[in-house]
């Protein structure tokens, strides 16, 4: 009798999951995985956008239950009503985010009276709070300019800017024309982390087999770009537009946890992502980009991890 009525049932059903994401060399894995044929498209489909803000208002749309952000990003996403759990991290900025200025400019506090292009977003928010309070400056000190990112090589070939907050494949891209390296994420340990980011209304049973999948696909692409790291740079040049030398290079500022380091990120009665995800919402409370402050509740969430030990 109840036969004609499950077809309606959807959390009796598997269902699939979309996630959006846009360029940046710690989301890279993923797009392997799909390039390779290891995404089952009909569990698991990529949208790239064209920008974290593309990807926030596709959350916020529906058009897709996930999406790769900054968890400065995804708490200002929170911020606006929209629950959010992190349910696995990509990376740690541990160099990969950095100022870039023109030769010339060896200290901080020469920023004083320059032009500072920068991204309209609350990473690159975080990035300068972070710089003009050790060169002991205010944005009245300099002249900010919103860059983004994608067009900062053009700014500077018309010498637009004298310094850049940028992260790569672009400050790679940026270096090879002649800035140098003032400050970068390292200098500020575990404040830029990436996360994969799902809507709480996908946590539940219909969506569980496709996430465990994406999450799952992301570490088995993590593992063949370890031990093969040549191959995975010739397959992700050119969608980061970078020579293959140049890919492996523009992986060295980031830390890429495995299914172990997730687990201690995300699980747990202290999750060690915790304290981070309270310091980086209290910058942003600080910089007025949240408009209150954020609980953190059911902030993080590893039921969608692969099982400890199962890969490493």
């Amino acid at each position: 009798m109840l036969l004609p009525f499950l077809p309606s049932c959807s959390w009796l059903q598997d269902l699939p999951v979309a996630m959006a994401a846009h360029i940046w060399v710690g989301y890279e894995p993923l797009f392997m995985a799909r390039d390779l044929g290891w995404l089952d498209a009909s569990q698991a489909t990529l949208l790239e956008t064209r920008s974290a803000f593309d990807s926030i208002a596709a959350l916020q749309a529906g058009t897709v239950q996930a999406a790769a952000l900054t968890l400065d990003e995804m708490l200002g996403a929170r911020a606006t009503g929209l629950a959010l759990s992190v349910v696995m991290v990509f990376n740690v900025s541990m160099g990969a985010d950095m100022l870039l200025v023109r030769p010339g400019i060896t200290q901080l506090a020469q920023l004083k009276g320059l032009r500072v292009g920068y991204e309209a977003s609350s990473v690159s928010e975080v990035m300068l709070a972070e710089i003009l309070k050790l060169a002991g400056l205010s944005r009245q000190d300099v002249t900010l300019q919103k860059i983004g990112v994608g067009e900062q090589v053009e700014a500077w070939q018309r010498r637009a800017a004298d310094a850049f907050i940028s992260y790569e494949p672009v400050a790679t891209q940026l270096l090879s024309q002649g800035l140098t390296r003032l400050f970068d994420s390292r200098q500020i340990p575990m404040t830029i982390v990436d996360v994969l980011a799902v809507r709480s209304d996908a946590l539940d049973h219909a969506h569980a087999k496709a996430l465990k999948h994406l999450v799952a696909t992301h570490f088995r692409a993590l593992d063949h770009f370890t031990h093969n790291p040549q191959d995975s740079a010739h397959r992700i040049a050119g969608h980061l537009n970078l020579p293959a030398a140049g890919v492996l290079a523009a992986f060295r500022g980031l830390m890429l946890p495995r299914v172990a380091e997730n687990h201690r990120l995300l699980g747990g009665s202290a999750p060690e992502l915790a304290p981070t995800a309270r310091r980086v919402a209290d910058l942003l409370l600080r910089l007025g980009i949240l408009p209150q402050s954020d609980a953190l509740t059911n902030l993080n969430n590893d039921a969608y991890l692969p099982m400890k030990g199962l890969l490493k």
